[in-house]
């Protein structure tokens, strides 16, 4: 796949589809994690001598008509403040621009030719520089791509590179981490990781399903019916069958709601009081989860451990962010709230890879095809 060091872009205008989907407070960026992420490309392209760079993202889920709080020009005022320069906005004209959100147009999720051809007169080049939209099939990750000459951005190669690493090559002890609220959710990502590594810890509410499925009482803590609890059981078979040991949580910070002003006890994840939930893995998980990631050589890490956005619960999660910091392992961290939870340990500069993507980076994992990577390698150059 060739990428935007390949190309010529002097004098030319240059689409960049970025992935700038990020939070916003009161009218401000709240985390500019993903912004940050996407410069590189865009001084590349300015530094290289580009007529004009035209960037283009979504922003939540606005289904398809405009809503003001979820416009990009927030977005817009952190870019020109990074990069140091004006950065025009919607329908303002000028050599540096993003678009407004791409998902107040109906077009836009359906792939509709007519939004791609739309955006493809803008430019001379395409760049795909988002990986955490690279598993949706829409006209501004796709559709443009079989119009215009179109390269990958700095940030989606590195992504894909990663990944690759990851699965193609990785050290072990392979440690994988995954947390997150569903079994369903992460299945795919299980069963792969049960052929590739050596340790899968399991947290967040999905541990409760697991642990269910052993027969265990966990009071009131969210877990899945017998579905789910029946494929917890079948990713434990299988991790048996393949040599991969799959741990789950010895004790639990349980609560009798769910409220960070609720009463809470560390119990054994055998031993939640009836009517009590479990919202964070206990200080002896940690320890034995430490115990697992200390010595590895390469780490993934997806999903927070416990209800990481009430405080009471978090420390199983900084934890976590923590030994893996710690480690001397290659580590990649996808998701959102596991890229937060470094990001609040401060330790996101210790961490080998950042993923931006979640549901792609979830996705590749699993083994599927990524529209957005496809078009790329079937596009014109």
């Amino acid at each position: 796949m060739r990428t935007v060091r390949d190309v010529d872009v002097a004098g030319r205008r240059v689409l960049v589809r970025c992935d700038l989907n990020v939070p916003l407070k009161d009218g401000q960026v709240a985390d500019d994690t993903r912004i940050r992420a996407a410069m590189p490309t865009i001084e590349h392209l300015l530094g290289a001598g580009a007529a004009a760079v035209v960037m283009c993202s979504h922003l939540g889920r606005p289904k398809g008509k405009p809503d003001p709080a979820l416009s990009l020009k927030p977005v817009a005022g952190r870019v020109s403040e990074l990069l140091g320069r004006p950065v025009a906005f919607g329908d303002q004209q000028g050599d540096l621009r993003l678009l407004e959100n791409l998902r107040f147009d109906p077009r836009e999720e359906a792939n509709d030719p007519s939004l791609a051809r739309e955006l493809a007169a803008l430019a001379d080049i395409y760049v795909d520089d988002a990986f955490g939209a690279a598993h949706r099939a829409h006209a501004s990750t796709v559709g443009v791509a079989e119009l215009l000459p179109a390269v990958a951005g700095l940030l989606l190669a590195g992504e894909l590179e990663a990944f690759d690493r990851l699965l193609d090559h990785p050290r072990h002890p392979f440690v994988v981490v995954i947390g997150g609220v569903k079994v369903a959710d992460k299945i795919g990502v299980i069963d792969r990781f049960t052929e590739l590594a050596d340790t899968i810890l399991i947290g967040g509410a999905m541990a409760f399903t697991f642990l269910a499925a052993q027969g265990l009482d966990v009071g009131a803590s969210r877990k899945e019916d017998d579905d789910g609890q029946a494929t917890a059981r079948k990713a434990f078979e299988d991790a048996s069958a393949r040599g991969c040991e799959l741990l789950l949580p010895v004790d639990v910070v349980a609560a009798d709601r769910f409220d960070a002003a609720a009463e809470t006890r560390t119990v054994a994840a055998d031993a939640i009081p009836a009517g009590w939930m479990g919202l964070d893995i206990g200080p002896r998980t940690v320890e034995l989860y430490g115990a697992r990631i200390g010595p590895a050589n390469t780490i993934f890490w997806n999903g927070p451990m416990g209800v990481f956005e009430l405080e009471p619960f978090a420390r199983g999660t900084i934890a976590v962010a923590e030994a893996v910091a710690g480690s001397e392992a290659t580590s990649v961290v996808g998701g959102g709230d596991s890229v937060a939870a470094v990001n609040v340990a401060g330790v996101a500069d210790r961490i080998s890879h950042v993923s931006t993507g979640g549901g792609a980076a979830l996705e590749l994992l699993e083994g599927k095809v990524l529209p957005g990577v496809a078009a790329l390698e079937g596009a014109p150059v």
